[in-house]
């Protein structure tokens, strides 16, 4: 060890040994100050406390006997008011007799107590960690004792006050009462007195203890000051001694090593270590002198038998002290060491004396080894990978390849060493053919990494060719000078000819092989601005297969994929090459007819059908008649139409096949039937949506009992859609195209949850405007559904609604339509409670047979007869006849569309049960919310 930080080390234990004793000393004096007045403070507050709390009880005590003479809630309340202290304390008392008690709620009732909060830390200390004393647990005792009795005034107060809310005031009573109470204040009292008498004990005593402690606690921390002081100066005399022994061996490190050192004494054989050599070994610090046995068994245990060799040959025979080693660590890991070292010897030159140093040589090993394992990698590396690699020396010549370089150029690594890169590669442009400079005269002058934009082949003498990407980059040596060029060259063939596959599938329908909808789109795209931009012209045909779906269900999906392939392969022999046809799914197909005009296009239109229908598919023992529906759409530069083009056609395809398949639709914007067609293709999505962001609305309609105008009348809601602008659709303009395209299951799944949840609604808010009977209307395709049934039992038990204030109204044509299935759900329906009323009847006469087979309870007469029964005598003759025949079936008839008072008096002469209309009752919001929006 070096004199100074022997010296600095010495220095600093004085020091420590001086100031640290009276550090000590003052440290423990200031803590039990600082106990002895928290407890005093604690024991101070619990007396105050005790004040608050005797006084608190003496003033209840006082206004419970004021209130038996007044018997007045005032007096009560200054009671409950007085015994909320006491009252306090115990919530208190009984919060910190928890394991972990809440602090909060102990100092809002000690506050409530009357003891400032800034007292509650410290009695909680002392309540908590002093009950273990004698006096402090009696303290605690009374006021145990005391909380029990006040819990018996309390009794008695609250007898008292129940007694006299009950008029129960009589003499005898009275005075039993005030005896209770004194009884209970006497009880009080000495508790009282114990409670404080404890406490004052305790704080005593507990001052007392106090100063015993303090006065023994110095003593002894006098006595180790005074040992420790000892002990200092003997080690001061020992450390001086070995710093006479340091001097000499660190003079004799400094010749052998500045790392870790050592120095071995044969004659008394010790070895000393630096604290540097120690940490390298392993060895625990400040250990004093050790065994060369303890040194040697630190050493890995291939490596001691070689330094034990060394060290003899060293001391007996003068050989050079320099060999290296290895020192595994606690970690696993395995540090290496170089070890030098020189000796004093005596006449018959034994070594007497011996030290040195070691150094750390771990990093180098590694560095050593790294890079021999870096050089392996490289080599396996390039040997192995698929990339082509050529390097070349400062000239630009070759040095080496690699197998993948020497497949790729056709050329061995003995043949192209020392030939510049030009004579083995030959890079052309794939675009054009034209020779490429030479990269790596491009590299060398211009000190910077080289890529081609372009994409290149590399040329062979034979005239073969290979799609490749190049990069050249220079290497450089440690000053930064380019030592030579490395190429890396890939074979993209395969890479190209997968990217050509994959952009021809994205574009084409795997089945036909035509192309797809997306390409479709932007050839239409390009069409549309052709005619825009140069006037030209182009037509559209939306082809859609008639009854493909009998192919695909009778001789399976395969049969259908084969009629495709073998309709797209007929499609090629109608039109021309430069027409587009595409596969949008299915059995839909689209054509893209450029620079054809109106006619042209519907003579190849009426050709495509005709070679469809022509066409004979036969699969396996069945034999299938093929025809197609077609839509048409034509553009020119005088005809301007939506940039729908394929919605037009589509529309245009759906009228050919209602119209009786088999035939082609032309589509014009004077075309009420296409318009038309088309409009509802546009509700779907604006359907959708409204489902989706809350667009449905519901108004409800009166509908008036004429035999019982007093009866409270029930209503049936109506269906609207708000627009983007808030106002309203009423349901003629969309319920077709959802009754067409689906979307009526869903629609009606909405209104009935839309409807409960009013029904619940008004229920909790207005429950004296609750109709009796509510009407939802059903479509047909919901009494269809064999899951609708289920999912109206689901809402009624979710909501909660009774099914007897429910009447469903089905359509006269959705009811006969499906009268099977239509019975079925009513009866199901109808064994729950609900009730259902034939909705438009007349409006299809040819029903009248099956009114008496449908289990219904109101039959709704045809607004259309109604409305003009006063000046039509047959309109007139039809709404008798229905009322009559309802009647006569056992329903209750409601005349819908009454609009005038002449019209309702006419209608309750005829003896029809209800009338619905704008004279009754004009639509309005259903939901309370929503009765400022207007129908």
């Amino acid at each position: 060890m070096p004199a100074r930080g022997l010296r600095a080390t010495l220095a600093g234990r004085e020091r420590d040994a001086i100031v640290g004793p009276f550090v000590l000393v003052i440290v423990v004096m200031i803590l039990l100050c600082v106990a002895s007045l928290d407890v005093m403070s604690a024991a101070r507050a619990f007396v105050g406390g005790e004040s608050h709390w005797s006084k608190a009880q003496k003033v209840a005590v006082s206004e419970l006997q004021h209130y038996l003479t007044t018997f007045s809630e005032h007096d009560y309340q200054a009671f409950l008011n007085a015994i909320a202290i006491p009252q306090g304390d115990r919530r208190a008392r009984l919060e910190l007799n928890q394991p972990s008690p809440d602090m909060s709620v102990v100092s809002r009732e000690f506050v409530r107590g009357g003891i400032d909060e800034a007292d509650v830390p410290g009695m909680t200390r002392l309540y908590r960690h002093a009950g273990g004393m004698r006096d402090v647990h009696k303290a605690v005792d009374a006021w145990v004792e005391g909380d029990e009795v006040i819990g018996e005034l309390v009794r008695a107060a609250d007898d008292i006050h129940r007694h006299a809310l009950a008029g129960e005031r009589d003499r005898l009573w009275i005075e039993q009462s005030r005896d209770r109470i004194r009884v209970l204040d006497a009880r009080l009292t000495p508790l009282e007195f114990a409670f404080s008498d404890a406490l004052g004990k305790a704080s005593r005593e507990t001052a007392t203890l106090l100063r015993i402690s303090l006065c023994a606690i110095g003593a002894l921390l006098v006595l180790v000051a005074t040992r420790r002081a000892r002990r200092l100066l003997d080690e001061r005399a020992r450390m001086v001694e070995e710093l006479r022994a340091s001097d000499d061996r660190y003079q004799l490190a400094v010749a052998g090593s500045n790392d870790g050192l050592w120095d071995w004494d044969r004659r008394s054989r010790q070895v000393y270590l630096s604290p540097r050599l120690r940490q390298m070994l392993g060895m625990p610090e400040e250990q004093g002198p050790a065994h060369a046995i303890d040194v040697f068994s630190r050493l890995h245990p291939d490596d001691r038998l070689v330094a034990r060799r060394a060290v003899v040959a060293h001391v007996r025979r003068g050989h050079p002290l320099d060999l290296q080693f290895r020192v595994p660590r606690i970690d696993g890991r395995i540090r290496w060491y170089h070890a030098r070292g020189a000796s004093t010897r005596a006449v018959d030159g034994m070594a007497v004396r011996t030290a040195g140093s070691v150094t750390d040589i771990t990093e180098r090993r590694e560095a050593d080894a790294m890079l021999f394992a870096a050089k392996e990698r490289a080599e396996v590396t390039l040997q192995s990978i698929g990339d082509a690699v050529i390097t070349t020396d400062a000239r630009g010549f070759i040095d080496y390849l690699n197998p993948s370089a020497e497949r790729l150029t056709r050329w061995s690594m003995e043949l192209a060493h020392g030939l510049p890169v030009a004579s083995v590669c030959r890079f052309v442009s794939e675009a054009n053919r034209q020779p490429m400079s030479d990269p790596v005269g491009q590299v060398l002058q211009r000190q910077a990494a080289w890529g081609s934009p372009d994409k290149l082949l590399l040329m062979h003498a034979d005239g073969w060719s290979v799609a490749v990407d190049l990069t050249v980059t220079p290497i450089r040596d440690r000053l930064g000078a380019t030592s030579g060029v490395v190429l890396v060259m890939r074979d993209v063939s395969s890479e190209r000819e997968h990217a050509a596959q994959l952009s021809y599938q994205a574009s084409h329908d795997p089945l036909t092989g035509l192309i797809n909808r997306r390409e479709f789109e932007r050839r239409l795209a390009q069409a549309m601005h052709g005619t825009q931009s140069a006037g030209s012209s182009f037509a559209v045909l939306y082809v859609d297969l008639d009854q493909f779906k009998v192919i695909n269900d009778t001789c399976s999906h395969a049969a259908g994929d084969e009629l495709l392939r073998q309709l797209a392969a007929l499609f090629g022999t109608v039109v021309r090459s430069s027409d587009a046809v595409a596969r949008l799914g299915g059995d839909e197909f689209v054509f893209l007819l450029e620079n054809c005009e109106e006619e042209a296009a519907l003579a190849v239109a009426e050709s495509l059908r005709t070679a469809i229908g022509d066409h004979h598919f036969a699969y396996r023992q069945h034999s299938f008649v093929i025809s197609a529906s077609i839509g048409m759409v034509s553009i020119d530069a005088t005809r301007s139409i939506t940039d729908d083009i394929l919605g037009a056609a589509d529309a245009a395809c759906h009228l050919a096949k209602e119209k009786g398949r088999n035939r082609v639709q032309t589509y014009h914007l004077d075309n009420d039937e296409v318009a038309v067609r088309q409009s509802e293709m546009c509700w779907v999505g604006r359907l959708q949506r409204a489902l989706s962001t809350g667009q449905l609305v519901l108004y409800a309609q009166d509908i008036l009992d004429l035999r019982q105008t007093r009866n409270r009348r029930h209503f049936e809601l109506l269906l609207r859609m708000r627009d983007e602008d808030g106002s309203l659709i009423p349901p003629r303009a969309f319920i077709p195209a959802a009754e067409r395209y689906g979307l009526m299951p869903s629609i009606d799944r909405w209104v009935v949850h839309a409807a409960f949840t009013g029904l619940r609604t008004l229920a909790t808010r207005e429950p004296t405007n609750t109709p009796p009977l509510c009407s939802i209307n059903l479509s047909g395709t919901s009494l269809c559904d064999v899951d609708f049934t289920a999912y109206l039992r689901e809402q009624f038990a979710l909501f909660g609604i009774a099914p007897s204030t429910i009447c469903f109204e089905i359509t006269e044509t959705a009811a006969i339509s499906s009268l099977s299935r239509a019975i079925a759900f009513i009866e199901d329906m109808r064994a729950l409670g609900c009730r259902f009323s034939l909705d438009d009847f007349g409006a299809g006469m040819s029903s009248f047979t099956y009114l008496k087979h449908l289990p219904v309870d109101f039959v709704k007469i045809e607004g259309s007869f109604v409305k003009d029964m006063l000046h039509d005598p047959i309109d007139y003759a039809m709404v008798e006849a229905i009322n009559k025949l309802g009647h006569a079936t056992g329903k209750r008839t409601i005349a819908e569309c009454v609009s005038s008072g002449p019209l309702l008096d006419e209608v309750r002469r005829l003896g029809i049960d209800f009338a619905q209309g704008f004279i009754v009752d004009a639509p309005r919001p259903f939901m309370p919310m929503d009765r400022s929006t207007t129908a």
